[in-house]
């Protein structure tokens, strides 16, 4: 259990780091290095730059999804 919110802690600061250095608008851009992993047959790679890319999503929405509770 650690070692899977640890990874996630991971991705989201990687997220983070690619929304600070590129911005809302080229971030998901930058994460989107799914493809180069499949080109080079890395699917750890590519499993991770999912996350990512993911991550990166859900950290720039500006809209709650439909029944999303408000903290």
């Amino acid at each position: 259990m650690v070692k899977v919110l640890t990874a996630e802690l991971d991705v989201y600061r990687a997220a983070n780091i690619l929304v600070k250095e590129y911005g809302v608008e080229q971030a998901p851009l930058m994460a989107k290095r799914v493809d180069a992993m499949l080109e080079l047959d890395d699917v750890d790679g590519q499993r991770t730059w999912k996350a990512v890319l993911r991550a990166v999503q859900e950290l720039t929405r500006t809209e709650r999804e439909p029944g999303e509770r408000v903290n």
